[in-house]
């Protein structure tokens, strides 16, 4: 039971970290959460059978700096919604070039007749 919960806490903590460092760092608090519960889980069984392992401690230090890494995150990152008239102007001019792109194909000369299609 020891084991099983210092792996998932490892485990958690591990991902935590992966998210953290992504755009989505809120995401980051979810297994923080678990891995912190399954961290002290294992800390106490291993306290209570009176070895602490190295490994317990190196999770709580993972977690710890993903929800450091999370919070400062976000109070530093600011989205900012600047003027979106450029990206719609741009993405109509690439629907246009699409449509002429796809005109521009002659699919006459294509023989559909000679294929089976089952």
């Amino acid at each position: 039971m020891k084991r099983l919960l210092t792996v998932l806490a490892l485990a958690a903590s591990i991902l935590s970290i992966v998210l953290a460092v992504l755009p989505v760092s809120n995401l980051a608090i979810i297994p923080a959460i678990g891995a912190l519960l399954f961290g002290l889980t294992a800390f106490y069984l291993s306290k209570k059978a009176g070895q602490v392992k190295k490994i317990i401690q190196f999770t709580f230090l993972l977690t710890s700096i993903a929800i450091t890494i999370s919070i400062y995150k976000s109070i530093f990152d600011k989205t900012e919604v600047t003027d979106t008239q450029e990206l719609i102007k741009k993405e109509n001019e690439t629907k246009e070039e699409a449509i002429e792109e796809l005109e521009s194909l002659d699919l006459d000369e294509l023989e559909i007749d000679d294929l089976k299609i089952e």
